[in-house]
């Protein structure tokens, strides 16, 4: 059986160690990323909304960084909101600070109920650049 190839900010936040998870998995050219919360080191939530969707894309971007990928090399990602009705629009917002230029990524966002105490979290996929750290 292969061992996973996991991948961990310079500077993680408890949640993997409490959640027992890997940040990212890199696997056959592609970085795997778990869900990305606006969670603070300590594992709790930052309390603002549109601070937690910065946060989040900030330690989706160290993950990244970690494999020697930016967020350019996102081909695709999936949000997921509590109670998008009311904060879809606020997140929207925020997006474009992180997106780029385009081509953007494909993207699906999911309204859900419950993220362990977050409202927002971004799960990506990007194909690694042929110079990516291993």
């Amino acid at each position: 059986m292969p061992t996973r190839d996991a991948v961990f900010p310079t500077h993680p936040h408890a949640l993997y160690a409490m959640h027992r998870y890997s940040p990212a998995i890199r696997s056959d050219g592609f970085l795997f990323v778990s869900g990305q919360v606006g969670a603070r080191e300590d594992g709790s939530p930052e309390p603002d909304f549109e601070q937690q969707v910065r946060r989040a894309f900030d330690n989706l971007n160290a993950v990244l960084a970690a494999a020697g990928a930016r967020f350019d090399d996102v081909v695709d990602v999936t949000f997921y909101v509590v109670d998008p009705a009311s904060r879809f629009e606020r997140a929207w917002a925020i997006v474009p600070e992180y997106w780029g230029q385009a081509p953007f990524p494909a993207a699906t966002v999911v309204g859900v109920t419950w993220l362990a105490g977050f409202d927002f979290e971004i799960k990506a996929v990007a194909k690694l650049p042929e110079n990516a750290a291993h």
